[in-house]
């Protein structure tokens, strides 16, 4: 077939037709997305930014169960893009999920932004004494919340994975400019929650909530239709599996059954597609690979059986997501860490002295913004300057491998913690020495004292957010690139679940007798820098872990036959690094 001018992967129109390569994808279409991304981002965080102040001001919940409800909800709205992204790899493709999704979140934010309108929704207050909320105000303020996180689960893992289809990895020039893609679609992100923390937070405490959550709704919706006007020129990936997720299944079973088979001394005995197969079906052929090796008896050939075996190609796929599953066990301690910013740090923030000036008061959320502010600036820096030199240093185009990029983040994110620890711990040193035990009593101790913490937490995500995001969409199978982005969005739902769990368990086993709770309604009386202490342990740990996992990991590689010219498509060195990760 004569493909002059069209793209060499195979994208295609939404009518399915095949696309000229200069009218369509790379920037100018992502043009179209960015905008979307950083309104979704401002809602998002206009929400959690904030909520764990809306569910003890309004709604009068105590500390606990607030930062517990929120992990809950944060927790959902990284773990419903599992659901997302399986119903796009395997039914509808990632633009028709991500269309029907967003209307979804919409109609939750409209609900949402209804129910901190109206007085009927909300709790009543006479002479400072405010009731409890009533079971269907409860009711329908968390149903709107849960409606944002069912449609940020179609969302969320294809947008971005649609951003980066719009680059040709065939083409050299556009496998260029998606490396920067992540750090520039990210980058777009931390726009929108910059405004979230700066803005919305203090529309919110101040000008109310319902113009707090309209801005962003309004916001969504004026970005959707921005979307819509990019459709004549985005690209769109051809499923070429009708199940992608059945070689998860198919190669374990296969494996099992084949358990008695003597494994070839030579691996290109396996059984794999002839070079032709992949030339007419515009698939990928991956490498072989020596580890998890009792899977290599799925594609051992044995000719009495009538079924025939894998391919070393589905093998090789399933290996990658174990590997895949490995690295993702030790991204969700920091996950946990980062959990902290919109629920404890807060908090913690609202016992400090907040003034700025002689009127003004800094909304304890609002110190989020440094977290933006920092990767703002640190996206191009690392995109303009520290990818450049290390490119010339390593001869890697990323600059360093996408594992080396995740450790460095790990190790900025302990050290992060350990801040957060010492000055816990010099807030308590001020409440004993000014012999303060009121929950409302504000420790005299500026509320900046908290602002290295927040900046570090924000590089350490330049590194390993952007890098993890990075990770997993290029190291899936190749129809499986939207279920492998939710390996990042997942590990942050978990990370929010995990840090509910250890909230809810710290707060039953240390409030036992004389004992006081560590993370108590007052904050004052409490011992948060025992908490932080034990974060801080487990996170050295998690981090001596993530090192022994990246030995073990392996890079993909992968090759397809465009017309008569093999293309490898990733190859890295199977050596291990001194340090244990992959150079």
């Amino acid at each position: 077939m004569e493909t002059k001018g069209f793209t060499q992967d195979g994208t295609v129109d939404l009518r399915g037709r095949p696309v000229l390569a200069s009218r369509t994808g790379k920037w100018n279409a992502c043009a179209f997305l960015v905008g979307y991304e950083a309104f979704e981002r401002m809602a998002f965080y206009g929400i959690a930014s904030n909520l764990v102040n809306y569910l003890t001001t309004q709604l009068h919940e105590d500390t606990v169960s607030s930062v517990r409800n929120v992990n809950s909800w944060s927790g959902s709205v990284w773990i419903t893009p599992i659901l997302g992204a399986y119903i796009a790899d395997t039914y509808l493709g990632r633009f028709w999920t991500f269309t029907v999704s967003s209307l979804i979140y919409v109609m939750g934010m409209i609900m949402l932004t209804t129910a901190v309108s109206l007085k009927s929704l909300k709790p009543t207050c006479s002479n400072g004494i405010c009731n409890k909320a009533t079971t269907s105000q409860v009711a329908f303020f968390y149903i709107s919340l849960y409606t944002i996180a069912l449609g940020a689960g179609g969302t969320k893992p294809n947008i971005s994975t649609f951003g980066a289809d719009q680059f040709d990895d065939f083409n050299p020039h556009e496998k260029e400019l998606k490396v920067s893609f992540f750090n520039w679609w990210m980058f777009s992100s931390f726009l929108g929650a910059l405004f979230a923390t700066l803005g919305l937070v203090y529309i919110q405490e101040n000008l109310g909530w319902g113009l707090g959550y309209g801005v962003p709704t309004v916001g969504l919706l004026v970005s959707l239709l921005v979307f819509y006007l990019g459709t004549p020129i985005y690209r769109h990936k051809v499923r070429k599996t009708k199940s992608p997720a059945r070689d998860l299944i198919q190669v374990p079973v296969t494996a099992f059954k084949n358990r008695k088979l003597q494994l070839p001394q030579n691996p290109c005995q396996l059984h794999e597609h002839e070079p032709q197969y992949y030339i007419n079906s515009g698939k990928r052929q991956v490498h072989y690979t020596p580890i998890f090796r009792f899977l290599d008896k799925a594609a051992v050939k044995d000719g009495n059986s009538g079924r025939p075996p894998c391919t070393v190609t589905q093998v090789e796929g399933t290996k990658l997501v174990l590997g895949m599953m490995l690295i993702w066990l030790v991204t969700l301690v920091p996950s946990t860490i980062w959990a902290q910013i919109n629920t404890l740090f807060v908090k913690q923030g609202t016992t400090m002295d907040r003034s700025l000036g002689s009127s003004f008061q800094i909304p304890a959320a609002s110190l989020g913004s440094f977290v933006t502010l920092s990767m703002l600036i640190s996206v191009p820096m690392y995109d303009r300057y520290f990818v450049p030199f290390m490119r010339r240093k390593t001869g890697n185009p990323r600059g360093i491998t996408l594992l080396q990029r995740l450790g460095i983040g790990f190790v900025i994110q302990v050290i992060a913690i350990a801040i957060a620890y010492a000055v816990e711990v010099r807030r308590m040193h001020v409440i004993r020495v000014h012999q303060i035990t009121g929950p409302k009593q504000i420790v005299p101790m500026n509320i900046f004292w908290l602002l290295p913490q927040y900046v570090l937490l924000g590089i350490a995500d330049v590194f390993n957010a952007i890098g993890l995001l990075e990770f997993f969409y290029d190291q899936s199978p190749e129809d499986m690139q939207s279920l492998g982005t939710t390996f990042f969005t997942s590990g942050i739902g978990i990370g929010n679940f995990l840090n509910s769990f250890l909230v809810t368990m710290v707060d039953k086993l240390t409030d036992r007798g004389q004992h006081k709770s560590w993370i108590g309604d007052n904050l004052n009386d409490s011992h948060l820098d025992y908490y932080y202490g034990f974060l801080l342990v487990i996170s050295t740990l998690n981090l001596g872990a993530f090192i022994w996992a990246s030995s073990k990991y392996v890079y993909k590689r992968e090759t397809k036959e465009v017309n008569e010219g093999c293309i490898e498509m990733e190859s890295k060195a199977l050596e291990i690094s001194p340090l244990g990760l992959q150079v």
